[in-house]
């Protein structure tokens, strides 16, 4: 419950901000897919997998700020992202409390993410306000609204950073359509505290997504 007031916080505090900027600033919802895919330390053993490639969806609220004749600028969003839960296999590191070998877990989740990006608009002569490509980059924060705990060993953190890569178009002025690619800077997945087996068990997340956002 306090995730979901959290949300509609941020939202509301994001429609504030963008009431006091000039006409350069923009805001609407957003909506899209994420691809995501974990990727696993070496140190627990080929039993333990790269996991595959699973969609997941996202939609939410994006603003946007663009300094006009030189196109720079930055957008921020605040969206939910549910990440599909994937087959993890489990290994025996020596601990007979934990889950048996050869079975697996659900790793996966629902998060609030705030991508912050900054942003450059390709200007057009005669086409640009029809058609406008632009690149962005910039850190994003996802944190962790389902539960964390996936097993006697393996949880989700609370709270996952990457950065992400993109490029998009806009079209008549309204309509942007990106797509990114997000680096996992820190652990998704980590073994729970007071684990005592030999082998530390963590996992970076890194994803595609491709939205589109509807402007005003």
């Amino acid at each position: 419950m306090k995730s979901i007031k959290r949300f509609f916080v941020a939202l509301a505090a994001i429609v504030a901000v963008g009431a006091t900027a000039s006409a350069q600033f923009a805001w609407g919802p957003r909506v899209g897919m994420e691809v995501n895919k974990l990727h696993f330390n070496n140190n627990i053993g080929n039993d333990l997998k790269n996991s595959d490639n699973r969609a997941g969806i996202t939609a939410g609220l994006q603003v946007e700020f663009t300094v006009p004749v030189i196109n720079l600028g930055f957008d921020a969003s605040v969206m939910y992202v549910h990440r599909s839960k994937v087959d993890a296999p489990v290994v025996d590191l020596g601990n007979t409390s934990m889950d048996a070998a050869g079975t697996t877990k659900k790793i996966g989740g629902d998060y609030i993410e705030v991508p912050v990006n900054f942003k450059y608009k390709l200007g057009l002569p005669v086409i640009g306000k029809i058609f406008t490509p632009y690149v962005f980059t910039g850190p994003s924060f996802a944190f962790l609204t389902s539960k964390q705990a996936i097993s006697e060993a393996i949880q989700n953190k609370k709270v996952d950073i990457a950065w992400n890569f993109g490029l998009g178009i806009q079209l008549i002025q309204h309509l942007q359509i990106g797509a990114s690619y997000g680096l996992g800077l820190t652990k998704t997945v980590e073994k729970v505290s007071g684990w005592t087996g030999t082998d530390p068990i963590d996992g970076k997340n890194n994803y595609w997504t491709v939205t589109a956002a509807w402007l005003f």
